[in-house]
């Protein structure tokens, strides 16, 4: 399973208007942290087409955007880290082994 990557402010503006819409899924992603490579494969076996959008951000080419995230949502920076954002705020977010996929789709669709 391929995620849109997250690259640009241009792209999270659309992201957070999409958001007003349903949630929306970022997954804040190391590339050389073996237990965020771990969350993320978790969660993408299991994640359904149907469930609502996501995004992927890698945090080593675009850490200045992690840290856009980190400021606009009131969270702090971690890695791996998801958000689920729902009319333009933060409503959920976990990191490390903490995130699962039961708990996304609670979130998703509170």
């Amino acid at each position: 399973m391929s995620w849109p990557p997250l690259t640009t402010l241009d792209e999270l503006d659309a992201i957070e208007a999409a958001s007003a819409h349903g949630p929306v899924l970022l997954f804040k992603h190391s590339t050389r942290c073996s237990i965020s490579s771990t969350a993320l494969h978790r969660l993408q076996r299991a994640w359904q087409a149907a469930d609502a959008p996501v995004h992927l951000l890698d945090l080593l080419r675009h850490r200045a955007l992690s840290d856009a995230i980190a400021a606009r949502y009131g969270v702090r920076h971690e890695s791996p880290q998801v958000l689920v954002i729902r009319d333009g705020r933060c409503v959920y977010q976990a990191s490390h082994l903490a995130i699962t996929y039961q708990d996304l789709a609670v979130a998703m669709q509170g």
